[in-house]
């Protein structure tokens, strides 16, 4: 895919005064992804071959369910399952639901005694903690995995927390503000020796580090197309052959009776193309040589007023998370002209709080208000990366 250049003409720089034309850098890939080129033209051939109901047996119909099956295999080809193990959702939030609370209710009181037990870690992404603390209010008892300083996982805090009842454990693949990497294949193992089900949202995964089931040795897999250059509205939950989940939808049985609702050629077909282009990681190399270069620059002008969450290992490739010293995260990013990144903290009532993840990581509140995401795409260039770090640093000279 060529690199994403955007120009803004007639902007007026709040240092000089002056009007220019101002660069615009997209580094908020873990927020969402442009679609990439060959998604679009998938969608748009979609458009007049894929009008049909996939379930109809006419000749609109067929054509469509073509699609449909023709996305689901390649969903499954990247996941390393079959193809009926693929249920086609709504997007990441969706799926994680259908993950936590098809379980739950699969396995309710009426069907198996006692109260259900979920365990997940304290720093799972909001589509995974609201549902969970939904289940909570139906009686569901959580336990929450703490991290470390990395954002790490303990697999032996897993295996501490594990009762008789726990019906399903959900640890997040990657996190999204951070990038830490769970080790989740061991988790998993841990879970199955103990027979318990085990959850992974994978959102921020795909395109960026395998995540192939098979592998991971997980139940349940959650992914969202619009992370991976797939549009908005549309993702996938990984369901292993034999596993029972009660769906939240109840209709005329599609997706094999997991949820229903027709489907849509039109995203099924962006999703199958994007997880075809997802499955070569080869450009991640590129991409995490871009993310060192970017904290380097920082790191080097700045020194202590700019600090590192985690590291290099075991994290994404392309996600750096950082605080700068006695700044607001999103003030800074406000006056960074055309720069794309997040903040690290979340805006309530009008007034920054910081990022719940940081806290659990052991982050002081007053280093996390400064936190900014930097979280890079396949088509980011060194170009954009130096620009960025000139113009953050430029930004802090006089502060």
């Amino acid at each position: 895919m060529p690199p994403l250049r955007l120009t803004l003409w007639g902007h007026r720089s709040e240092h000089t005064g002056e009007h220019r034309s101002l660069q615009l850098i997209y580094l908020d890939h873990n927020a969402s992804t442009p679609l990439a080129p060959e998604v679009i033209t998938a969608i748009q051939a979609a458009l007049s071959d894929g009008f049909g109901n996939p379930s109809s047996p006419h000749w609109a119909g067929v054509p469509a369910r073509a699609l449909v099956e023709g996305a689901r295999a390649e969903v499954a080809a990247l996941l390393g399952c079959a193809t009926d193990e693929i249920v086609f959702t709504s997007g990441g939030t969706e799926a994680n639901n259908l993950a936590l609370k098809g379980v739950f209710y699969a396995n309710s009181p009426s069907k198996r005694p006692g109260p259900a037990h979920l365990i997940n870690s304290a720093i799972e992404h909001p589509a995974v903690t609201a549902p969970l603390r939904f289940l909570e209010r139906l009686g569901a008892r959580l336990t929450w995995l703490p991290v470390d300083s990395r954002g790490q996982v303990d697999p032996d805090d897993l295996r501490q927390a594990l009762r008789p009842e726990t019906r399903l454990v959900s640890i997040m693949h990657a996190n999204n503000e951070v990038g830490s990497i769970q080790p989740i294949a061991e988790c998993a193992a841990i879970a199955r020796e103990h027979g318990v089900l085990f959850h992974s949202d994978a959102a921020q995964s795909v395109g960026k580090i395998p995540t192939r089931v098979d592998d991971l040795g997980v139940d349940l897999l959650s992914i969202a197309g619009h992370k991976f250059q797939a549009p908005k509205g549309v993702g996938a939950l990984y369901v292993c052959r034999g596993l029972t989940l009660e769906p939240l939808l109840h209709g005329a049985g599609h997706e094999g009776g997991r949820r229903a609702g027709t489907e849509s050629a039109l995203l099924a077909a962006g999703l199958g193309t994007a997880c075809r282009l997802a499955a070569d990681l080869s450009p991640m190399t590129r991409v995490e040589a871009l993310r060192e270069r970017l904290w380097q620059g920082l790191q080097a002008r700045l020194g202590e007023r700019v600090m590192r969450f985690g590291g290099p290992a075991r994290c994404l490739p392309n996600t750096l998370g950082c605080a700068f010293v006695g700044q607001r995260g999103g003030e800074l990013l406000a006056r960074l002209d055309g720069i794309a990144a997040s903040a690290g903290s979340a805006c309530h009532t009008g007034e920054a709080a910081p990022s719940a993840v940081l806290h659990a990581m052991g982050v002081p509140d007053a280093l996390a208000l400064g936190a900014v995401r930097f979280s890079l795409g396949r088509e980011t260039t060194f170009d954009e990366i130096d620009t960025v770090v000139e113009r953050v640093t430029d930004l802090l000279a006089g502060v």
